[in-house]
């Protein structure tokens, strides 16, 4: 017998491709995939675990999934993911309306999970191994048809002071090339024009293969498939090799936009959280970047408020965005993890880290306000997304997807989204670029 399944997916892609694979493998089961939870035998929230307000998005997600069981209007819960894995007791104490688990070495074991929910006997719990557990498996893509995401590994070995992931996500495992280059090629196949590769950490994937790096080979191979855009994200900054950055200035279809998280600039913060970056590497890595990738648009990661930041080292860590003009970044205030050893540090309390947080998004807001500035005058290709009643709206290769804003342009013509046109930037509103049809 057929169940009907529904999915939840919160927080990052890697996350979101877990779920992929997790849909595929519930409809080749013979169960069908819905679009919304209610009428659903099953409902599969899959959690994001990294951050304690990413744990509360998730309670309260699945407090609103219990007020459908509730109702009568979804049968059953199952809680997978990163929150499901670092807090498994408590949710099984806390939210009885939860009715199984799968944690993150566990992911294979979707189907098997949804038939002991549906056994009424049954409140499974599914704790795999999060080192060895496969990465591979068909997917059913939740993205627009226009683009999709390649992990090309899982895992981290950084250690980072302040982070969870390696008590989650398990040791840094790169996928077999051969395993990737077949994915990217059904992706390739199926309509995908922009591929974004994506792991916790890029510029590691192949040292656990064979000790070496093997991005700039893999992204070469990817090349030569049909995508139009290829766009890396998570890029360790002390990994990147010249061979990478030769490559990325090469070859046309990898987009001179790199995100590469540096979380801070000051050397003792730095070094206090086992990052093993210097502010003068970090300098002279972005001006090399700078020099060899023309028209380059850096994204990073701040966080505010780390044990050993004071008012000077806030203040030289503004400094350094301005300085750098890194045209993204998302900043987040410390938030001192259960399990980390950042937690165990002295550290400024949640509202001042907030509030320093706030100062950098307007240091940063100046930055991308100046970016925009900049081009404008400039004809930009763009990738078409929508029309929201008055404009046209899309991405060029400066803006990757759900994290940076959007392209909005007049056209005198129907433009049908996944379309690749040329805009003449013309001007902004709130912050992002405005333009009109070139063609």
């Amino acid at each position: 017998m057929g169940y009907q399944i529904a999915f939840i997916s919160l927080g990052c892609a890697k996350n979101q491709v877990n779920c992929e694979q997790m849909m595929s493998a519930v409809q080749a089961a013979g169960h069908a995939v819905r679009a919304e939870p209610e009428g659903s035998d099953v409902v599969v929230v899959n959690t994001c675990g990294f951050l304690a307000s990413a744990c509360e998005e998730a309670i309260e997600t699945i407090l609103e999934m219990a007020e459908l069981k509730r109702a009568g209007r979804v049968k059953k819960i199952l809680v997978a993911g990163c929150m499901a894995q670092r807090y498994k007791g408590d949710v099984l104490e806390e939210l009885p309306e939860v009715d199984g688990l799968l944690g993150t070495g566990s992911y294979g074991d979707v189907v098997r999970a949804i038939e002991e929910v549906m056994d009424l006997r049954l409140r499974p719990c599914h704790l795999g191994n999060i080192h060895t557990a496969p990465q591979n498996g068909p997917r059913i893509l939740s993205t627009p048809p226009w683009y999709a995401y390649l992990r090309i590994a899982e895992g981290c070995d950084n250690h980072c002071a302040y982070c969870v992931i390696p008590s989650l996500r398990g040791r840094y495992r790169s996928r077999p090339r051969s395993e990737l280059l077949e994915e990217a090629a059904e992706l390739s196949d199926a309509g995908v024009k922009e591929l974004l590769v994506i792991a916790q950490d890029i510029t590691r994937y192949g040292t656990d293969l064979g000790g070496a790096y093997r991005l700039a080979d893999l992204l070469e191979e990817l090349c030569g498939l049909d995508f139009r855009w290829i766009r890396l994200h998570y890029l360790y900054p002390d990994e990147i090799t010249d061979e990478l950055i030769d490559i990325i200035a090469r070859e046309d279809k990898i987009l001179p936009y790199l995100d590469v998280p540096i979380q801070h600039c000051n050397d003792g913060v730095l070094k206090a959280m086992n990052r093993r970056d210097t502010k003068a590497a970090l300098t002279a890595l972005f001006q090399k970047l700078r020099a060899r990738i023309p028209g380059l648009v850096l994204r990073t990661s701040i966080i505010t408020g780390l044990p050993g930041e004071g008012e000077a080292e806030f203040e030289e860590l503004c400094a350094f965005l301005r300085e750098m003009k890194i045209e993204r970044a998302g900043v987040f205030p410390f938030s001192p993890e259960e399990g980390t050893r950042a937690a165990q540090m002295d550290h400024v309390d949640a509202e001042e880290a907030r509030r320093r947080a706030e100062l950098a998004v307007d240091v940063q807001s100046d930055i991308i306000d100046g970016y925009n500035e900049s081009v404008l005058g400039e004809d930009r290709e763009v990738l078409c997304e929508g029309f929201d009643g008055q404009m046209f709206y899309g991405r060029s290769y400066a803006e990757s997807p759900d994290i940076d804003g959007r392209i909005y342009f007049d056209a005198d013509r129907e433009i049908p989204p996944g379309t690749f046109v040329t805009v003449r930037l013309t001007g902004t509103m709130d912050g992002e670029l405005t333009g009109e049809l070139a063609e």
